[in-house]
């Protein structure tokens, strides 16, 4: 959901509080990386401000959230992401 931008489901499944925010894809990616690299800004400040995330999280090629959203030029989030 939060690599596809979709803040209601993402909402959703956080409130349930079953499930886990910094779960990894194949590639080492969590949510809030994946949401970062896609410019999905209203995603990652729901992450940042509802779950408990790791803004650090590295994937396997040891790349982070901030990193994805500098290296996309979506200068929002990086913003939100120098401020955790």
């Amino acid at each position: 959901a939060a690599q596809n931008g979709h803040e209601a489901i993402v909402k959703l499944l956080l409130g349930t509080g079953k499930v886990n925010p910094d779960a990894k894809n194949k590639g080492g990616q969590t949510p809030l990386s994946r949401a970062a690299w896609d410019g999905y800004e209203a995603v990652v400040k729901l992450l940042l401000g509802t779950a408990k995330v790791d803004p650090d999280a590295k994937d396997e090629d040891g790349q982070t959230p901030l990193w994805w959203a500098a290296q996309n030029g979506h200068q929002a989030i990086v913003k939100l992401l120098l401020g955790t």
